[in-house]
């Protein structure tokens, strides 16, 4: 399993050839919304993991989470994962996690509505398995899909 953090596409893209040639598993962070898009339509991951750092102003009518519906779609129709680190928002101050479980509400939405997979990416997923999908629940999402998002472990 490998994390690709870099913001560059290109060297994205080797990387990830690279790392497929060895049959490994592929974990790409999420940059701007070009660079999700290439990654998502051009290649064959196993899991795209939203990018909690990033500082991306909100629009007026929907959350800018790092998702919208066109990735959502592209992320089904690949079969590729979306990731939330829900440890980075943990870590965050209160107003920050507030701004950080809003877009995570949008993006369990967005998944619900294109059919992606939703994950959580988390080394305490393991632990408190009960607790977040309570949270999921919370936010919008189906029993179904909160029970798949924390069994699966990466």
């Amino acid at each position: 399993m490998q994390l690709i953090t870099t913001p560059k596409l290109t060297d994205a893209l080797k990387e990830i050839d690279k790392l497929k040639q060895k049959g490994e598993k592929i974990i790409v962070l999420s940059q701007d919304d070009e660079f999700n898009r290439k990654i998502l339509e051009k290649t064959k991951i196993s899991l795209f993991l939203i990018n909690e750092e990033l500082e991306a102003k909100d629009y007026s009518k929907q959350r800018n989470s790092g998702l919208n519906e066109v990735l959502a779609e592209l992320a089904a129709k690949n079969k590729i994962k979306i990731g939330i680190n829900i440890e980075k928002i943990i870590e965050k101050d209160r107003k920050e996690q507030a701004k950080s479980l809003a877009r995570l509400s949008q993006n369990i939405l967005l998944c619900r509505k294109a059919g992606a997979e939703l994950l959580m990416f988390s080394q305490q997923a393991i632990k408190e398995r009960k607790g977040l999908q309570a949270l999921l629940l919370t936010l919008g999402s189906s029993t179904n899909s909160a029970n798949k998002a924390v069994q699966e472990s990466f």
